[in-house]
């Protein structure tokens, strides 16, 4: 069933999977403020039955990054530009910037786990929305690169700390500064992709983890989720008081004694 398509997002639900699919391959799905609103518009839109959202992009690229039409001095077509943006007010810039992050933030919520598979180029903007994802399986001709502080900017869609707890902070800042490529092989190895396979094999790959992950109990998932979410910004003694609680509460569910 389609919810929604408009913008280069398309949202398809078959029960309890969601799939999000960037849909303007001849532009390798650069991203654009009018797909930002659409991909948090897509999560507004996800029935309660969705357990796991796979997010993909057509084409030989998940995402080539943000569409350069932006830097120009006219920008995207109703859309104010970068130019106008800096002119504008602290608050009015702030705001927009947080509008625009929206896209990237849903996809953690703790009732779904959200699965990227990512092909050819994640560039800059496509790096943080697969980042944005909890998982990431990944075509061995995958490329990585956080571009923006080539343009003079830095990557503020959310993407920063999630790569950070991934690969640590001395890795991200120079995956950061110099704007390399992180291939298949080093992306694997320092966590930030769960799973390479041949390009060929990713849409079955992403289907065998579904399958997996629809597997246990969703109550339980849900709670392991925010219990592991927790835990990087809990002290010690506070994430066993947390795992205490949620316990209880798996229990007494178990034991019909639930609210």
């Amino acid at each position: 069933m389609t919810l929604l398509d408009k913008d280069g997002v398309r949202l398809t639900v078959d029960d309890s999977v969601a799939t999000v699919t960037l849909t303007n391959p001849a532009k390798r799905n650069a991203q654009s403020p009018a797909l930002w609103r659409a991909l948090a518009e897509a999560g507004r839109s996800l029935p309660g039955t969705v357990r796991v959202v796979v997010l993909r992009g057509e084409g030989q690229s998940f995402s080539a990054g943000l569409d350069r039409q932006a830097f120009t001095p006219e920008g995207f077509e109703g859309e104010p530009s970068f130019l106008d943006l800096a002119r504008g007010s602290d608050e009015l810039l702030d705001s927009t910037i947080a509008e625009y992050q929206e896209a990237f933030t849903w996809w953690r919520r703790n009732d779904i786990i959200s699965v990227a598979a990512v092909q050819g180029h994640a560039i800059g903007a496509g790096f943080q929305l697969a980042l944005a994802c909890d998982l990431r399986v990944v075509a061995d001709d995958v490329q990585f690169a956080m571009r923006e502080t080539s343009l003079g900017l830095v990557p503020d869609l959310a993407g920063t700390q999630p790569l950070t707890s991934l690969v640590g902070y001395a890795r991200a800042l120079e995956i950061c500064a110099t704007g390399r490529f992180v291939h298949a092989e080093e992306a694997e190895r320092t966590g930030l992709a769960n799973l390479v396979v041949p390009a060929g094999e990713l849409d079955a790959a992403v289907q065998d983890l579904t399958t997996a992950l629809l597997a246990p109990a969703r109550d339980a998932v849900v709670e392991t989720k925010a219990l592991l979410r927790g835990a990087q910004d809990r002290p010690y003694d506070d994430q066993r008081a947390a795992e205490r609680a949620a316990q209880a509460r798996r229990l007494r569910d178990l034991a019909g004694l639930s609210d």
